[in-house]
């Protein structure tokens, strides 16, 4: 099996990481175009969306200033994703599909991404699992929390999320020692797919807990 080179891998790297927070960015600003914010806002909610889980990631494992702020790459790469969400928004709005498969695949990307960080810097297991996670949903819930949202990794258990992008990570960290690099990242982001697949049909989802109350009598 052919590895590739660290600078092929890096650069390879650079441009999925680019691609996941181009789809984050046009997600939060569908999300800001259905809540009528205007130019500034969807900017705002969109940038923030794509930025916001790696921001915490690196705050929690003190890579400061965080990844964006030392390459201003990912600042354009968010900023042409809200623009575009603006742009297109109202046509993209309608098709729930679409701003599906922004979603899925930015948490897809940045969960494994953001595992390989971890794995990088030393973290263990639970460390690696946990700063996977948080890089794939942070974004999203401060996106929630900013448009008077509940964020949807509290309640949506019939649509994986926070779990989905738990196992991707997972997923990487099995993998790393066993294959060459974009493989685990690879590997990881599908099985975050195919977990949000499974849970839109209904054939896998997180059960809930209820009260005597409102349970049906």
């Amino acid at each position: 099996m052919v590895e590739l080179s660290p600078v092929t891998w890096q650069a390879g790297l650079h441009w999925v990481d680019l691609l996941g927070i181009l789809a984050f960015a046009m997600s939060g600003a569908l999300l800001a175009v259905r809540k009528k914010f205007d130019l500034f806002g969807v900017v705002v909610l969109g940038c923030v969306t794509a930025v916001g889980g790696g921001a915490i990631r690196d705050a929690m494992t003190g890579q400061t200033p965080p990844l964006f702020l030392r390459d201003e790459t990912y600042l354009w790469a968010a900023l042409a994703g809200s623009l575009l969400g603006f742009g297109f928004g109202e046509r993209l709005a309608r098709f729930e599909r679409t701003m599906r498969f922004f979603d899925t695949a930015g948490l897809a990307l940045f969960a494994a991404s953001g595992a390989l960080g971890a794995i990088k810097i030393g973290l263990g297991p639970l460390g690696v699992i946990f700063a996977g996670t948080i890089s794939g949903v942070g974004g999203g819930i401060v996106r929630d929390l900013i448009a008077n949202e509940v964020p949807e990794v509290m309640y949506r258990r019939e649509q994986l999320y926070a779990t989905a992008a738990a196992a991707g990570a997972w997923v990487t960290l099995l993998l790393y020692s066993r294959v060459p690099l974009w493989q685990a990242q690879l590997g990881g982001a599908l099985v975050v797919v195919l977990l949000r697949w499974m849970s839109r049909r209904g054939w896998v989802r997180l059960p809930v807990r209820r009260l005597p109350s409102e349970r049906p009598k």
